[in-house]
């Protein structure tokens, strides 16, 4: 590792590594997960009813602790790319439960694949579209989905650098029988980034001595040498000492590019068990490009801009301008966002909300977490940031609230609304101050909001992003993935789900089908007894010590509850009630309310579990497990229906298994069976 000053810094090296630039997961090291899927493929097709001709690669695996696999698929008709034909299929116990097609394209089939438009002629229509001389220009036959049908297309894509000295990869689809543009997308997604205010940091290096930092993939820095587009050099330095903190050193740009990609590593790996960009544990490589007017920081697989084309070079990024640009990369390798519509404005506001993530995550004393994008940077010569996540209107162009006209907007202020929602379902409505930042935030229907952290919200996002959205996503599908995930990790009608709810209430997001849910309450007299706890262990069986009145762990409801594990040692506990179900009682509820800490980093891996089990005669049946994947310091109350159970006298028992290290409680109070 290696130790940065913003002028004059020491570092020592660690080992060395060459690299070359990694490819998307689909055809670079694939995870044995996506392995096994697309072995699959022909299994699925046949299961999903596709057309003849279509064939299916999986993109990206992500399984839940539950056991349900959410698998990416992409499409090619009769050999052609099906821009848009995304979808995603949901299943447990290799039985499909649902599947997510965007923009509803069960099929994708054309009628002909032979265009009635010549190739030059589309060639043209794409350069045209372009805002600067092409440097290139090439195009290739597709099948793209439109809202209403699939329609065979060129996509046209044409390289050049703007007039702004911006760089350009602009994808054009061109309708191959009729010549009108579909649609277009920018290759290259632009942030602005030239803190030079992270101070002292610490960065990974190898070798004797070079920007590659092995412990995180190998991640790497090079340096364009003011070139707009190739491969570049790795930054090499002859003492590991880099950057004087000025522009007076070219190096001082290559190290803020290494800082904020391995923070961004980070937060992604630490947090959601994510190992790079394709989630296929192989760095990135930022190409740093000095110029008169910019910047430019380049991670593969999407390329980004740093610099405001000014004249005046700004050769270092802030912390949330690194996590902005390298979050467009997450989605481009999950959902893969259209840049335009809906989905434009889901993708910038997805860097924003992730590049905000970083920046708390980061605690850099020097750039601080807040809800400001880019305020470091002064790029508009004032000292007000690029965008306001908790009024997002503030920067005279973006939308607070949702509308169906939203989607016409440039993606950069279409991302508003959600931005908003971010800001709403972290902090809530309301004047308040943080870390130093006043805000005061107002929904758009008039409604109070209250938050649920940052925590949450950013962890449902990164589920919704990476389990439920799809190219051509909009704003209602954005609310309905995201209560579905926020009521699947907390539970029907928690605090998480009915402040995610709110949120989107929030920006006049209409609801649809996925609510949050109610629990209805069971008619009947209670039937367990001492269900607080309040009378020690009285009625209960099972494990010495579990139900204690220790103050280290609260209570939901007096002192005493039933405290699980919590030990980082190899342990089994349980601790059970027999309890007769009236006979008749046929909407008999048995409720608990949980508390779950750990410190289990992993945000994939089960080590510690509790699960909630009825026992009736020699059958034990599981009601639900919760793990250290499940982490929540609130209560949160479960309900389950044992109505199944009328007439007959079971065990209502709860079963918990630590590992060797690192500890997780599971705390239960206040159990209730209603019948």
């Amino acid at each position: 590792m290696v130790i940065v000053a913003a002028a004059g810094l020491a570092m020592s090296p660690a080992g060395a590594a060459n690299r070359t630039a990694p490819l998307p997961a689909s055809g670079f090291n694939q995870p044995a997960a996506v392995q096994a899927e697309q072995a699959l493929t022909a299994q699925t097709a046949a299961a999903l009813g596709l057309a003849g001709g279509e064939v299916l690669t999986v993109r990206d695996v992500v399984k839940d602790a539950d056991g349900t696999e959410h698998v990416r698929y992409d499409r090619t008709f009769n050999g052609l790319k099906v821009v848009g034909g995304d979808l995603i299929v949901e299943r447990k116990s290799d039985a499909i439960t649902g599947v997510i097609y965007n923009r509803g394209a069960k099929a994708v089939g054309v009628s002909s694949t032979k265009p009635t438009l010549s190739q030059a002629a589309a060639l043209a229509k794409g350069a045209k579209a372009a805002d600067f001389k092409a440097a290139s220009n090439k195009g290739t036959l597709v099948v793209f989905v439109t809202t209403g049908k699939p329609v065979l297309a060129y996509e046209v894509v044409t390289s050049g650098v703007k007039a702004d000295q911006t760089p350009s990869v602009l994808h054009s689809f061109v309708d191959a029988k009729t010549g009108a543009i579909l649609d277009s997308d920018d290759e290259i997604k632009t942030g602005t980034g030239n803190s030079m205010y992270s101070g002292t940091v610490t960065i990974g290096t190898s070798g004797s001595y070079s920007l590659t930092d092995t412990s995180r993939g190998g991640n790497w820095t090079t340096d364009l040498n003011g070139a707009t587009s190739g491969n570049g050099t790795t930054f090499t330095d002859p003492d590991d000492t880099w950057g004087s903190g000025t522009t007076a050193n070219r190096q001082t740009a290559g190290v803020d590019a290494h800082y904020g990609t391995q923070l961004t590593w980070d937060y992604y790996k630490n947090v959601y068990g994510r190992s790079g960009i394709f989630n296929n544990g192989q760095g990135s490589r930022s190409r740093v490009h000095y110029g008169n007017a910019y910047v430019n920081a380049f991670w593969d697989g999407t390329q980004m801009t740093y610099g405001d084309g000014s004249g005046n070079a700004r050769p270092l990024t802030s912390i949330d301008v690194a996590g902005h640009e390298m979050s467009h990369g997450v989605t481009e390798a999950s959902a893969n966002l259209n840049y335009s519509g809906d989905a434009g404005g889901l993708n910038e506001a997805t860097s924003d909300i992730f590049g905000t993530a970083v920046e708390f995550y980061a605690n850099n004393a020097s750039d601080v977490g807040d809800y400001l994008i880019g305020e470091k940077i002064n790029i508009n010569g004032n000292g007000t940031p690029l965008r306001y996540m908790d009024k997002p209107s503030k920067d005279g162009a973006s939308k607070d609230c949702w509308t169906t006209s939203t989607g016409g907007l440039d993606p950069h202020y279409s991302s508003g609304p959600l931005n908003h929602w971010f800001y709403l379902a972290s902090e809530g409505s309301g004047a308040k101050t943080i870390n130093g930042v006043s805000y005061n935030s107002t929904t758009c229907d008039g409604s109070t909001v209250t938050g649920v952290t940052r925590d949450v919200a950013a962890k449902v996002w990164y589920q919704t992003l990476t389990t439920k959205l799809t190219s051509g996503s909009t704003y209602p599908d954005a609310r309905e993935g995201a209560i579905t995930v926020a009521k699947a990790l907390y539970g029907a009608n928690s605090a998480q789900c009915l402040g995610i709810q709110a949120a989107f209430n929030g920006i006049t997001v209409p609801a649809g089908a996925a609510t949050c849910g109610a629990v209805i309450p069971p008619t009947g007299s209670e039937r367990l007894v001492n269900g607080g706890f309040e009378s020690g262990a009285a009625s209960w069986t099972g494990t010495a010590g579990v139900v204690t009145n220790s103050a280290t762990k609260p209570a939901h409801g007096g002192s005493y509850k039933a405290w699980f594990g919590g030990k980082g040692v190899t342990s089994t506990q349980n601790l059970a009630q027999s309890v007769a179900v009236p006979a008749g009682a046929t909407s008999a509820q048995l409720s608990l309310w949980i508390r779950i800490d750990t410190n289990e980093t992993t945000t994939s891996t089960v080590y510690d579990k509790v699960a909630v089990q009825i026992v009736n005669g020699a059958t034990t049946t599981t009601l639900a497990t919760y793990t250290n994947l499940n982490k929540n310091t609130t209560y949160t109350q479960k309900t389950f229906n044992v109505g199944a159970y009328a007439g007959k006298t079971i065990s209502v028992k709860f079963l918990e298994n630590e590992d060797s290290s690192l500890q997780t409680s599971f705390v239960v109070d206040d159990v209730s069976l209603i019948g």
